[in-house]
């Protein structure tokens, strides 16, 4: 009989792929940030992934590390600044993985060897994130499942400057964990004990959105406590589209990152309402699209910011940069959103005369006062 693990890399499954093209994408967004400064710096980057698996799924595809390696051979740059660290527990995993990696074409071009362990991943990590002044890393941590997961690991992944994580997790086994005692030191681990604690009588009668909800918000929380403030999950739903399965959480300490993965995660999703993103991954989506939107998000979006920002002249990529955290809503949103206020005069915006349907960073919002 075939473990989970091993029917999981059989074929690449479209879950996976969308977490994958998303890591991917931030790897290359956040290294091309970064790059010139470390340069100057005479640094290095590095990406770590501690469940890295075999490298390519049994229908050939290939997986996050051979992506992520593929794209470092094709910058100059990054081949004479990558540090790459891949672990796996399971050994013939870990075997497979480095056999892939010598056999993708161009990886001499790279100054440091990826290094390939077969260890737990705990050990690994604490080898890896022990050195002081380490480089800015991006971490991907892709458990089966969330035993492993401790809000001490996230942390230790974001701990230094430009260093940033993100993680994959079964929010549904973890649903069902807060419930089973034999599983309370794995949910201790991940939201700390006092919080778990907390959180278990709340959960108790809820419906399934609504225990959904709290418990991403107490584990945001709990990572902001760590010292990462920008958090942002991205759900994967069930065949049917009724339940969340999975969660994968991006974790920084810079709103720059903040944002450029939100831009990522909201192409990824597979539904938008009025152009907002719903942050998440359905199969029934595709089969069974909303013919119209009932929450109607862009008009909740002007009355936030006329709240917001009563009284004030600002500029729109500050108004973005302010208000955007915690909500879903994209740069495009903004804009848009302020275009209307414009268009029946609920503010205004200097200089008026600009290219029709456009409202640039550096246009000056202002906002009415509150009536009383």
């Amino acid at each position: 009989m075939k473990t989970i693990e091993e029917e999981f890399f059989e074929e690449q499954s479209d879950e996976s792929e969308v977490k994958s093209r998303i890591v991917e994408k931030y790897f290359d967004a956040w290294s091309r940030i970064l790059l010139p400064t470390v340069k100057k710096q005479n640094r290095t980057l590095a990406y770590v992934d501690l469940y890295a698996g075999p490298g390519r799924y049994r229908d050939g595809s290939a997986s996050t590390p051979l992506l992520v390696l593929q794209r470092a051979i094709e910058n100059s740059d990054l081949c004479e600044r990558l540090e790459t660290v891949f672990n796996d527990i399971n050994e013939d995993n870990s075997a497979t993985l480095q056999r892939e990696i010598n056999g993708l074409v161009g990886i001499s071009k790279l100054k440091y060897a990826p290094l390939v362990f077969g260890s737990e991943a705990d050990a690994q990590a604490k080898s890896f994130f022990a050195r002081p002044q380490g480089p800015p890393t991006f971490s991907f941590i892709d458990p089966w499942g969330y035993k492993t997961l401790s809000k001490e690991l996230i942390a230790a992944c974001t701990r230094d400057w430009g260093s940033d994580c993100v993680f994959f997790f079964n929010y549904r086994r973890i649903n069902a964990a807060f419930a089973n005692p034999l599983f309370a030191s794995h949910v201790d681990a991940l939201f700390g004990a006092r919080r778990a604690a907390a959180l278990r009588p709340k959960l108790e009668g809820l419906r399934p959105h609504e225990r959904e909800f709290l418990i991403l918000e107490e584990l945001a929380q709990t990572l902001k406590e760590s010292g990462s403030q920008y958090v942002l999950p991205f759900t994967f739903k069930s065949n049917a589209g009724s339940r969340t399965t999975h969660c994968l959480i991006f974790v920084s300490k810079g709103e720059k990152g903040f944002k450029i993965m939100k831009e990522i995660m909201a192409k990824e999703s597979s539904t938008t309402d009025q152009g907002v993103p719903c942050f998440c991954y359905s199969p029934a989506d595709e089969r069974a699209p909303l013919l119209f939107s009932f929450s109607r998000p862009l008009e909740a979006l002007e009355g936030l910011l006329l709240e917001a920002f009563a009284g004030q002249t600002i500029a729109v990529k500050d108004i973005i940069k302010r208000h955007h955290v915690g909500y879903r809503y994209i740069e495009r949103n903004y804009k848009q959103s302020l275009l209307q206020l414009e268009a029946r005069k609920a503010v205004s915006a200097t200089p008026e005369k600009r290219r029709p349907g456009t409202m640039g960073d550096d246009v000056l919002v202002r906002f009415p006062m509150v009536k009383q």
